[in-house]
């Protein structure tokens, strides 16, 4: 399976403060992985780097073989990096189908596979973005990532905050991206175990460094390893 993405020797942060030291990070095309820690360890800083909007002390990003360390977010949108933030950044003044189609470029993903995996968006197409329960917006974010058709997706926390019934409908949507479409992709999740069920790997962050890599399957069988590096994040 060829190589995607790597991060090589990184060290990134914001203004004078470094964030992240000697980050190595390595990810195959077809595969998903979770980014998990502590809050304030790095994670939303490491997926920051990947997109561009950090400071780079040393290192190296490559993406298909391709070196973007010196690419602006732009670019690196261009290049194929799709990023899904926290705050989901969507058009709140336009509707639902003029999200998508702003967007979108060529490719395996348009508006109606969105529309066919979300269909509570496909009953709110006319919908302007403010109209939308978060977990709708949520939704949307995740959409409008896809039909920029990236090879690499970039989640920062999608469950946050949304009612269990949305959480459930979110990660059955995941498990069809990496598992059914065969996505690439890393998920920053405080709830470690229902990400772990959905990924191939993961990768724990404290202090800004990589403690620990493992494929997601084994990890969920080691209780006490999440609950050593994860305290209360892991139930």
């Amino acid at each position: 399976m060829a190589e995607l993405l790597r991060v090589e020797a990184l060290s990134a942060g914001y203004g004078e403060a470094v964030v992240l030291f000697d980050i190595d990070l390595a990810l195959a095309e077809g595969r998903s992985l979770a980014l998990l820690g502590r809050n304030g360890v790095g994670k939303t800083t490491l997926v920051n780097s990947i997109i561009g909007v950090t400071r780079r002390r040393a290192g190296r990003i490559m993406l298909g073989g391709r070196d973007v360390t010196a690419m602006t977010p732009e670019a690196r949108a261009l290049a194929g990096i799709g990023w899904v933030p926290q705050e989901r950044n969507i058009f709140r003044s336009l509707t639902v189908f003029e999200n998508l189609t702003a967007v979108a470029r060529p490719g395996l993903w348009n508006p109606e596979r969105v529309f066919g995996m979300f269909p509570r968006l496909a009953e709110r197409t006319g919908h302007l973005g403010s109209q939308l329960s978060g977990g709708e917006q949520q939704m949307l974010a995740i959409g409008r990532a896809l039909v920029l058709n990236p090879k690499l997706l970039l989640l920062d926390e999608p469950t946050e905050g949304l009612a269990p019934i949305i959480v459930a409908e979110l990660l059955r949507a995941l498990k069809r991206l990496f598992h059914e479409e065969g996505l690439s992709a890393i998920v920053i999740e405080q709830h470690a175990r229902q990400i772990l069920e959905l990924t191939d790997d993961a990768v724990v962050l404290e202090r800004g460094r990589v403690v620990l890599r493992q494929d997601s399957a084994s990890l969920l069988r080691e209780p006490e390893r999440l609950e050593r590096h994860l305290g209360l994040a892991a139930a």
